[in-house]
């Protein structure tokens, strides 16, 4: 009997019916292989060594294989891209195969680069491995630093030959998450009440049932419960982005998880030199998705999924709720900013000196994490900051500002640098690292892989022997944005 066999599977989306996807199988790889899988996630969803390491294993996650007790579909969903109306999309190259019901709660496992399906519209169903690399390298790093995200299982790679700007192989992610329902997945119902309220109540049973139950309460007040949540963990997820340097590259409504995760890991960035207008995608020429702009998207991404409701709730009830969407994202940015600054209180005066500090940063290009990270250890060693900033006046200025500031503090000099470092990650997955793990991995070493998921584990924590991958780019290695061809 296979290892899978016995799993407690669940397929809750499915039951949906089909108004909500297509049935179908995925179109597996050929001589498919493990290039990583996530032993961590492995074990939260009840899978033991031995049947990860198993055949049966390997053919569930390159699409060769149904999850047993599972039922394999392409869901269909619409969305906003890049601010127009794009109409209806879906998984186009992705399956999702059923939920594995772990110890927190079902789990679903979904194929990305798993073949065609009735929505890939003029594309081939494939991802390549460049791609499947910084999606499930982007995933782990965003688990570890804290920040909402759907999780990656594992990367299976194949020879099989898949046609972009040049030719490349194909690979598979396994994505996981509790929901892969988004933001156009409402969209795509707005104007179509039987189905947008199935939905709804669909998404409240299941993630939301704090917000009530169409038995006790109305539509509209399950709407407006639902929205809350989604307005509130969407603004602290995009503070989190911001605080980390992250820049998502693509925020289109299709890319937006109902459930506040960070979802769709395509063309985005952390940081290297601090741009205020830092824009992660060669496709986003007009900078609509740049760094400084990404609350105000989350914002207006909101409030095209509010609309789809306005048959249910009035144009005023659902404006109430969008008002309290700057008051969450500035709770957590403000809380964020806070730790990483190393007060153990906020005041009404760190507005000021929190926009001076995005102010030096852009004006020098100072490195975003290592900024940060080496401003603890100013009070007795400035000069390492100092460096990043070429020892400017205004550097020094900011500086001492700073320090009389920290005088305020109520811990001690000691908990002030431990806070700090733990909220200013020493390790973060930038584009030049992934790079490396991307051409060594074409060749077949897949060590620099294993080696740069294991550093991405503890982000917080210096280690030894990873001292180059706390490093900038050289000026040879910089990645300055990348297209959303995958």
């Amino acid at each position: 009997m296979s290892c899978l066999e016995n799993l407690p599977v669940s397929h809750s989306f499915a039951d949906l019916g089909t108004h909500f996807y297509t049935a179908l199988d995925p179109q597996g790889l050929n001589n498919p292989r493990f290039l990583h899988v996530n032993q961590g996630l492995a074990e939260r969803l009840g899978l033991d060594s031995t049947c990860v390491q198993s055949p049966e294993f390997l053919a569930l996650l390159s699409g060769n294989a149904p999850l047993p007790k599972g039922k394999t579909l392409a869901a269909v969903y619409s969305g906003h891209q890049f601010g127009h109306w794009a109409g209806q999309l879906g998984d186009g190259r992705a399956h999702l195969l059923g939920a594995i019901d772990a110890a927190t709660g079902p789990l679903e496992l979904q194929l990305k680069g798993s073949g065609l399906t009735p929505y890939s519209r003029m594309g081939d169903g494939r991802a390549v491995l460049r791609s499947s690399i910084r999606e499930y390298l982007a995933s782990h790093a965003m688990k570890a630093l804290g920040i909402p995200t759907t999780e990656a299982l594992s990367l299976v790679a194949s020879d099989d030959k898949v046609y972009r700007e040049s030719i490349e192989t194909a690979a598979i992610v396994c994505r996981v998450a509790p929901s892969f329902v988004r933001f156009g997945s409402f969209e795509h119902w707005a104007g179509r009440p039987e189905q947008l309220k199935q939905l709804l109540h669909y998404v409240i049973k299941h993630f939301y049932p704090e917000c009530g139950s169409p038995i006790l309460n109305s539509d509209a007040e399950l709407v407006q419960h639902m929205l809350r949540q989604v307005v509130r963990r969407s603004a602290q997820m995009v503070a989190h982005w911001q605080t980390v340097g992250f820049c998502h590259g693509v925020m289109n409504t299709d890319n937006m998880s109902i459930l506040g995760l960070s979802i769709d890991y395509g063309p985005y960035a952390f940081m290297d030199n601090f741009a205020i207008q830092f824009v992660p995608n060669t496709t986003d020429s007009g900078g609509r998705y740049a760094w400084f702009r990404q609350p105000s998207v989350v914002h207006w991404n909101l409030a095209r999924l509010a609309s789809c409701f306005l048959d249910i709730c009035t144009e005023d009830q659902l404006q109430a709720v969008l008002a309290h969407y700057e008051t969450d994202y500035l709770a957590q940015y403000h809380w964020n900013m806070r730790q990483k600054m190393g007060w153990d209180h906020w005041l009404e005066a760190d507005v000021q000196l929190v926009n001076q500090w995005w102010q030096l940063l852009h004006d020098h290009q100072a490195d975003f994490s290592l900024s940060f990270r080496l401003l603890a250890q100013t009070p007795t060693s400035p000069d390492a900051w100092l460096a990043l900033f070429e020892h400017s006046q205004a550097a020094q200025d900011w500086l001492q500002a700073y320090l009389q500031r920290t005088q305020q503090n109520q811990h001690t000099a000691a908990a002030r640098v431990a806070q700090m470092n733990r909220h200013n990650p020493l390790y973060v997955l930038r584009n030049h690292l992934a790079q490396q793990v991307i051409e060594a991995a074409q060749q077949g070493d897949t060590q620099p892989l294993t080696r740069l998921f294991s550093v991405l584990e503890r982000p917080y924590e210096e280690q030894l022997g990873a001292e180059d991958l706390a490093l900038p780019p050289g000026p040879e290695q910089r990645i300055v944005a990348l297209s959303c061809s995958s």
